[in-house]
């Protein structure tokens, strides 16, 4: 089983399509990275191990969802589309270090730029999101197990 869940976490980073690619696309999210900062998954690892105080924010769509989730204590999923209309009437604190992510990085990255306008102040994105946290091994919660990748 978890060899399958393995296999299926693969194929879905390995198809994903690609949504910049586009010059003026990749300016804009060049400036939201540049804007809201990034962290690398390895710092993001270690304050959910020391149980720090953290919201880590989905910004991908319900289905996408399906490919899993990074565990924390205070996760929200928030779709990038309805940021600006259901954010700031679920996470109520300005000052909170908030940690968005997609599945490789650009959309995470908007919603953060987009947080950081909206008044919160520590609102940063995670490198490479989702993919780039399974590539560097960190647990992701399927729902149906908690899984990582692998090396062979």
């Amino acid at each position: 089983m978890k060899k399958l869940i393995t296999l299926s976490l693969l194929t879905a980073f390995g198809m994903m399509p690609l949504f910049a690619g586009h010059p003026a696309t990749d300016k804009l999210i060049t400036q939201a990275k540049k804007e809201s900062g990034e962290i690398p998954a390895k710092k993001l690892k270690t304050m959910l191990d020391k149980e720090e105080p953290v919201i880590v924010l989905d910004v991908r769509e319900a289905e996408q969802r399906a490919e899993g989730q990074i565990y924390a204590d205070d996760y929200f999923a928030i779709t990038r589309g309805n940021l600006e209309f259901k954010v700031l009437n679920k996470i109520k604190n300005k000052d909170a270090v908030i940690v968005t992510y997609c599945r490789g990085g650009s959309r995470g990255a908007l919603a953060a730029q987009t947080l950081r306008k909206l008044g919160y102040k520590n609102a940063v994105n995670l490198q490479g999101g989702l993919k780039g946290w399974a590539k560097a091994g960190y647990p992701i919660d399927t729902g149906l197990g908690v899984t990582k990748l692998e090396k062979e």
